[in-house]
């Protein structure tokens, strides 16, 4: 077994996620303590209160690094564990917390979906330290991962825990009055945004029925399939683009200097941004202003997998489905900063030079990549709901190289 450790949680994902590690890892003998932001942080683990093993951040951001500093250096952490690692308060915990040589770990959705979490070391996404040279993985000699235990759904259970995640927030703003939230959320907010959800997705059912065959079939690889994010993604600051509609646009406008006369684009709503964003309209005037009419469609809840093997090519800033378009062999660009921004992975030339002849990855290359970040970061399971039959308190099936003995014997028994 690993040698005890003293761990600080800090924000974790709306549930009871974060809770459950800390009792997964206090099983392992480690000793965690949470830092609380709102009530809501709260609300999900407010035992740990009689413990002493709470901390409270009640001040403005400004004063944030004063005090998480000399909070590290009083309680003497060995590591901060947090899920997402672009939000304001966490880079500022990131910085000061390697300054302070205190060891990072950043849970996350996993690269690889929708079966794995991911816990990586320092930083994820355009945070990570994954190499970004072909030779680091081509020289590994890893065995291929486990089939995973598939996850069990889990969307009703993100939307009850994030509406009772906001109500506890809002309902406890009193003893938190200076927290400010890295995005904007109401109790009235969220619960229209979930109903407007479900209805729109009926909407889109019945409005795009047959869309899906008329891009597998009729257009079938004489279209590039361009999947867009969520629009409060910070994975958009490892980019150059301010929006997604930059992002739009941007692709619209070169596939109209470049794709032949006879390629379409369609342009795949994020799921988890049903709620929030439509961009019809706008892709609609951007298609007329540009002369493709005809030529430019926007879909929501088709079957992504078909969506790519019957593309030319798929488009994204850096989206984890590129890893998906490169797994099914599909030609994949990306225009922001990506993990699997390699040579010989993702195309590594203009978006004008990809619209004209899209170049497919090289799949020894993904295979060992693959493996690579599989042994590295992933593990199996849902942030959302416990692996069934598995009786740890996280439900996941860890990594062996996951931090604090996560992936011992004894906690994926």
């Amino acid at each position: 077994m690993s040698t005890q450790e003293k761990i600080l949680l800090l924000q974790g994902p709306m549930g009871p996620f974060f809770r459950r590690l800390r009792r997964e890892l206090e099983s392992l003998g480690h000793e965690v303590h949470r830092l609380m932001f709102n009530a809501g942080d709260l609300f999900y683990d407010p035992r740990l209160k009689a413990r002493g093993r709470v901390h409270f951040y009640r001040s403005d951001r400004e004063n944030f690094e004063k005090f998480f500093r000399a909070l590290l250096e009083r309680e003497g952490f060995d590591a901060i564990v947090l899920f997402g690692d672009g939000r304001p308060l966490h880079r500022i915990a990131v910085e000061t917390a390697r300054a302070l040589r205190v060891a990072i770990y950043v849970v996350e959705e996993g690269y690889f979906r929708p079966h794995w979490i991911t816990i990586e070391r320092d930083g994820v996404n355009g945070y990570s330290p994954l190499p970004r040279e072909p030779e680091a993985y081509l020289k590994t000699t890893l065995p291929e991962p486990e089939a995973p235990q598939k996850v069990p759904p889990s969307f009703t259970h993100g939307a009850l825990y994030s509406t009772l995640y906001v109500i506890a927030m809002r309902l406890g703003w009193p003893l938190f009055p200076r927290y400010i939230h890295h995005r904007p959320l109401t109790m009235s907010g969220e619960t229209f945004y979930w109903i407007r959800s479900a209805i729109r997705k009926r909407i889109y059912r019945h409005k795009e029925r047959g869309l899906e065959d008329e891009l597998a079939v009729k257009w079938r690889k004489r279209f590039f399939l361009v999947p867009l994010q969520v629009h409060c993604d910070y994975q958009l600051k490892h980019s150059d683009f301010e929006s997604v509609e930059a992002f739009i646009r941007v692709v619209l406008e070169g596939f109209a200097r470049a794709a032949s006369g006879d390629h379409a684009i369609a342009f795949k709503h994020h799921p988890m941004d049903r709620p929030y964003t439509n961009y019809q309209r706008f892709i609609e005037r951007e298609a007329e202003r540009l002369g493709l009419r005809g030529r430019v469609y926007y879909i929501h809840d088709q079957d992504l997998a078909r969506l790519i093997d019957a593309s030319l090519g798929v488009i994204v800033i850096n989206s984890t489905v590129g890893l998906e378009a490169m797994g099914r062999g599909a030609p994949t660009l990306a225009l922001g900063r990506a993990i699997y921004r390699i040579e010989g992975l993702s195309f590594s030339g203009t978006l004008e030079e990809f619209l004209r002849a899209p170049t497919p990855p090289d799949g020894e290359l993904y295979a060992a990549f693959r493996r690579y970040v599989m042994a590295d970061s992933q593990a199996n399971g849902s942030l959302m709901r416990p692996l069934p039959g598995l009786g740890t308190p996280t439900g996941i099936r860890f990594h062996a190289r996951a931090p604090f003995d996560l992936g011992s014997p004894r906690s994926n028994r």
